[in-house]
């Protein structure tokens, strides 16, 4: 995918002002972290209206939620590419968002099957049943769409993306990684080592998988996949909430292993699977001489 490594530079007739609060990376984060609430406001507002709230059917429910999760981000993202940084926004072009997503949602069906595979074979994991009634379509609407999309605009179109050009890649790489395994020590059965599971096997592997293919779809489809495959197909708790899974499974042995509470994604299996493909994409990338150094060594 011959894309470019930088998305946008600032223009060199741009006055002073206009490079510190509208160009610069900081100011372009933080317009877009103040828009993201502000609509996230309003758009809640105007569910409440609808009766799309906590009281709400499940299905509506999470299709309130995956307005808030995942179509404000990308609003957003629109408005911070068009507006602010006026280009044309190749990593996520309409045309690339089907098969692009098909492929990175495969990667992640695949990938997570292996790791359940790996873990089995330690008797770590046990079907105990099916159920064929699971809720599939509101866990893909909130924790597969929503967190696919919303996440990865957030943590690899902006955070990643806009840190890498002015810091460089292995800057944006371990702030993009750590911000997204802080964002989940607040969930459910958190710790300081499940934080820093996701912050290396999910923050470095989209973030690598960004910078090698430029493409976000591909991240959305991966991170999607991920978390529609451990907590729907496999029945196991997806960063700590509760799965209503076609398989109804357990988890045995040592929180290292089986993940605990948290899930698969606190198992060293997972850490590892993942590293190995994030430094496959590490080694693709040196070869390509792709990494972006800071920008005084430009």
């Amino acid at each position: 995918m011959p894309q470019p490594a930088i998305a946008f530079v600032t223009p060199a007739d741009a006055p002073a002002w206009k490079r510190w609060l509208v160009y610069s990376a900081g100011a372009r984060i933080v317009i877009f972290i103040a828009l993201f609430i502000a609509l996230s406001f309003a758009a809640g507002a105007v569910l409440h209206l609808l009766g799309l709230g906590k009281a709400s059917p499940p299905l509506e429910r999470a299709f309130g939620q995956f307005v808030i999760r995942a179509l404000i981000p990308l609003l957003v993202y629109l408005i911070l590419v068009k507006w602010i940084e006026r280009r044309r926004m190749r990593e996520l072009a309409p045309a690339t968002l089907l098969p692009q997503g098909l492929l990175g949602a495969a990667f992640g069906v695949v990938l997570f099957s292996i790791i359940v595979g790996v873990m089995y074979l330690l008797g770590s994991y046990q079907v105990t049943g099916t159920n064929p009634d699971a809720a599939w379509l509101p866990a893909l609407l909130v924790v597969g769409l929503g967190a696919g999309i919303g996440e990865e605009i957030m943590f690899r179109g902006v955070l990643f993306r806009i840190v890498e050009e002015g810091m460089g890649t292995w800057a944006a790489l371990i702030i993009s990684a750590l911000f997204f395994g802080a964002v989940h020590l607040g969930n459910p059965g958190a710790t300081l080592w499940s934080s820093l599971a996701i912050a290396i096997e999910a923050g470095l592997l989209f973030g690598m998988l960004y910078h090698v293919t430029r493409s976000l779809p591909l991240c959305m489809g991966l991170h999607a996949a991920w978390n529609f495959t451990q907590g729907t197909i496999y029945g196991i708790p997806v960063s700590g909430t509760d799965a209503d899974g076609w398989l109804v499974s357990t988890r045995s042995g040592p929180d290292w292993l089986s993940g605990g509470v948290f899930g698969a994604e606190a198992s060293v299996v997972a850490l590892a699977l993942c590293s190995l493909c994030t430094l496959g994409l590490l080694v693709m990338a040196l070869r390509r001489g792709s990494i972006v150094p800071l920008r005084s060594r430009r």
